[in-house]
């Protein structure tokens, strides 16, 4: 059982890595556009148990880190990605309120891309990373919240529907 649940999410986000790094990526949208592989890795952890956030965290992270048109130490997505992972599965979790209500998830989702972003541009400074001028930057994380909060209902289903083909009823239980 575990083996299929882990074929199948992981098939599912390698998908979903190839579609952001050879579509999306390569179009070019107004005020920094949107990651549809960060939003798929948060909405997934939203619908999860931290312990199984964490984990998807680790592998959204790792790919990530391999991407091309990813810049910087190996590990750094990968940090980033299991804290918020686990950190949106913990404060989902037991709350049927939360995960039971559309808006909620897609605010929540939004607020933790966000996150990701800023705390993404605050490590990477630690570490020794160059970055943009402050306007520039800040156009980016919000134009990307924006559009995060613009795609994330239309993905909602598809990945409430993946999620629920990957850990059936018995898990849930």
């Amino acid at each position: 059982m575990l083996l299929r649940r882990s074929v199948i999410t992981s098939t599912i986000f390698l998908l979903f890595f190839i579609t952001q790094e050879a579509v999306i990526s390569q179009l070019s949208f107004p005020a920094g556009g949107f990651s549809i592989f960060l939003i798929i890795t948060l909405l997934w952890a939203a619908l999860s148990t931290p312990e199984v956030a964490a984990a998807v965290g680790f592998g959204a992270g790792i790919l990530l880190d391999l991407a091309p048109s990813t810049s910087g130490p190996l590990g750094h997505w990968t940090l980033i990605l299991v804290l918020m992972s686990y950190a949106i599965a913990f404060f989902s979790y037991g709350d049927e309120n939360m995960r039971g209500n559309p808006l909620s998830l897609i605010l929540m989702v939004t607020l933790a891309q966000v996150i990701v972003l800023i705390s993404y541009l605050v490590t990477g400074f630690l570490l020794g990373n160059s970055a943009t001028g402050f306007a520039q930057t800040s156009i980016t994380i919000i134009g990307s919240g924006l559009w995060t909060l613009v795609v994330t209902p239309l993905m909602l289903p598809a990945v409430a529907w993946l999620h629920d083909l990957a850990f059936d009823s018995r898990m849930r239980i």
